[in-house]
């Protein structure tokens, strides 16, 4: 385990970008960076054309070096990642034993340590647990967040390496590519028909920590990155996920969930509600009604009439859509209902657009058995 972690408290992490002209800190999650540089609207569209960069350097970063790196992630995490190659890049959940998402990691090995991209927030307590497993295996962990920072974009590898320092430390550019445009090998996908994530060519960057304040790329708030995530369909681990989240409810199988590896922790629950059962929520977009010019805020109740059916968990104004959000809510909701989200400013009027639809899950038809003492009486001829 390593040096201390400069983004471990994040009320107190504050990045040097937050000196430049017009920046606005975000709160939150995001809190120590900026959520806006003057002109929220503006820097979203610099960063869907892949000509700004969005500082991330409030996440953690988490090295794994050894022989047995991937062997023994791959025997943790719900993805399979034994036979990664240097400069690939993978998604993976950690479980607990019922299969609830505990960590999410953005992965990437460079044929010397393996990288883990996570929330600031987890990557003390990730780091941590993984050391505990380590067990006999030749692996050594260690959180170097107080080492590299993260920077995001949706520029190309090459155009990224010409706007930031990207490390290297082993040879290969620390470059990590979302698998979030196609369905990964061993992943499924509820969603149905065309998906906005296919577009979604969002890359991680790594850069050390000591060149973050000299440099001078162009850059976008985290709020332009979380429009289009939202837009994309996108679940993020301290956004989308509580206490009882399981992948099927955020479509999570997309792009962080092997179906045919081996065993993990977890992996039960992720076989039999996929094979069996029904996921008992589901991830859905809403189209918010903006005449008031109120955004709800996560957390913030959805009801159908006086019911609750679920919760907001980002909430978006986006330079195409308008405001939009994601929200979890009962499996059993009607697809076509039209919601209300209660906000402290008043009620804002929401159309569903399915994400997970509530056929999710069930693959496999289970054969019917007879009831217990139940007879089958054989039939007459001729009947």
């Amino acid at each position: 385990m390593s040096s201390e972690n400069p983004v471990k408290d994040a009320a107190v992490y504050a990045s040097p970008w937050l000196a430049r002209s017009g920046a606005v800190e975000s709160d939150g999650p995001d809190a120590g960076v900026a959520a806006h540089y003057g002109d929220p609207v503006r820097e979203q569209r610099q960063l869907a054309a892949g000509s700004a960069v969005v500082d991330l350097s409030h996440h953690g970063v988490i090295e794994i070096e050894g022989a047995d790196r991937l062997s023994w992630l791959d025997s943790m995490s719900t993805q399979s990642l034994a036979r990664l190659a240097p400069a690939e890049s993978a998604e993976a959940l950690i479980l607990d034993p019922n299969g609830r998402i505990e960590h999410d990691m953005r992965v990437l090995d460079d044929g010397v340590s393996l990288w883990l991209l996570v929330e600031g927030s987890e990557a003390a307590s990730l780091a941590a647990w993984l050391d505990r497993m380590r067990f006999m295996m030749r692996v050594e962990v260690r959180d170097r967040t107080s080492d590299f920072a993260t920077l995001g974009s949706f520029a190309d590898a090459a155009t990224l390496a010409g706007m930031v320092p990207i490390a290297s430390p082993h040879g290969v550019p620390l470059v990590w590519s979302d698998p979030w445009p196609d369905v990964v090998a061993g992943g499924w996908q509820y969603a149905q028909g065309e998906h906005p994530g296919a577009e979604f060519a969002y890359r991680e960057v790594l850069v050390e920590r000591s060149a973050l304040a000299e440099s001078d790329a162009p850059a976008a708030g985290v709020l332009a990155l979380e429009a289009l995530r939202v837009a994309a369909w996108r679940p993020r681990f301290a956004r989308e996920v509580d206490e009882r989240s399981i992948p099927h409810e955020l479509d999570w199988m997309r792009s962080a969930v092997h179906l045919n590896k081996g065993c993990y922790r977890g992996q039960e629950t992720v076989a039999k509600v996929h094979n069996l059962g029904h996921p008992p929520r589901r991830l859905v977009m809403l189209h918010l009604d903006g005449s008031d010019s109120i955004l709800p805020q996560p957390g913030d109740e959805v009801v159908l009439g006086d019911r609750a059916v679920g919760a907001v968990t980002s909430a978006v104004r986006h330079h195409e859509l308008g405001s939009i959000a994601l929200a979890v809510v009962k499996r059993t909701l009607d697809s076509t209902a039209t919601l209300t989200v209660q906000t402290s400013d008043g009620p804002v009027a929401a159309a569903q657009e399915v994400i997970v639809p509530a056929s999710a899950g069930a693959t496999v038809a289970a054969p019917r058995l007879p009831r217990l003492g139940a007879t089958t009486r054989p039939s007459r001829p001729g009947a």
